[in-house]
């Protein structure tokens, strides 16, 4: 995996690495849940190293799907493998239901798989726009980092 430097952390305690976030593990937890949601085609995978702006999470997954029942299968996949990697599951899954925005808190990393036009009204790549950021790259299986 291929990740930018950032700056040092805010929170209280935390101390940034070389890979932008404030521990391996949740490097490692971003990679395995990107590589998830790709493995069931989620679109435009990016993830938001947050840590320095929010104080309640490190990273932010952001990835989407074409239908409801595509958002579901690309949140179940990630949980699956999460669980798999043994970093368990998530403690919190909102938005199942209806499946246009389906969250998913693994505490370092909190993940959001939307409906195609969701993830477009509410636009967490503008949001949180001064995050550091990396883009899935299916060719090469890694994050690599650049602007969104």
């Amino acid at each position: 995996m291929t990740f930018a430097p950032a700056a040092p952390t805010a929170r209280e305690g935390a101390s940034s690495t070389v890979s932008g976030f404030s521990s391996e593990q949740t490097r490692q937890r971003c990679a395995i849940a990107a590589r998830a949601a790709s493995s069931k085609l989620g679109q435009d995978i990016v993830v938001l190293a947050v840590d320095r702006l929010i104080g309640l999470t490190d990273a932010f997954l952001v990835t989407s799907g074409s239908n409801p029942r595509q958002v579901r299968t690309i949140g179940d996949e990630i949980e699956r493998q999460m669980k798999e990697a043994g970093y368990g599951g998530p403690s919190c899954v909102e938005g199942t239901d209806d499946a246009r925005w389906v969250l998913m808190d693994f505490g370092d990393l909190v993940v959001h798989v939307f409906l195609d036009e969701a993830r477009e009204f509410y636009d967490l790549e503008r949001l949180w726009g001064d995050a550091p950021s990396w883009r899935w790259d299916d060719r090469g299986s890694t994050l690599v980092g650049g602007p969104v």
